[in-house]
């Protein structure tokens, strides 16, 4: 799996850490991981291993941002490189999510 979740239960923080590709093939283990049930109070991407995104990836960011409260989601994109957040940055993301 492409994708690795840990959950805090005492900061009710949900962490996934994505391996090499952020694209549709880890859709459903994304989905299973952060759309199902519950929305935690916090949730942590990251991208550190991360070498290419797609949009399909975006869309599951914007799907996370909603079913987390949406303008009231915390949601913090942390150890992506530089193209990464250039093309976070030029889809509006950084006005959405927190990036670090």
């Amino acid at each position: 799996m492409s994708l690795t979740v840990h959950h805090d239960p005492d900061l009710d923080c949900v962490t996934l850490q994505l391996g090499e590709r952020f694209d549709f093939s880890v859709h459903r283990d994304f989905h299973d991981a952060c759309l199902d049930g519950r929305a935690a109070r916090s949730y942590v991407i990251d991208l550190g291993s991360v070498s290419s995104m797609d949009s399909s990836a975006l869309g599951m960011l914007m799907l996370l941002r909603e079913h987390a409260g949406a303008d009231r989601a915390e949601i913090r994109i942390v150890n992506a490189d530089s193209s990464l957040r250039g093309t976070l940055r030029v889809a509006g993301f950084d006005k959405m999510f927190m990036l670090h």
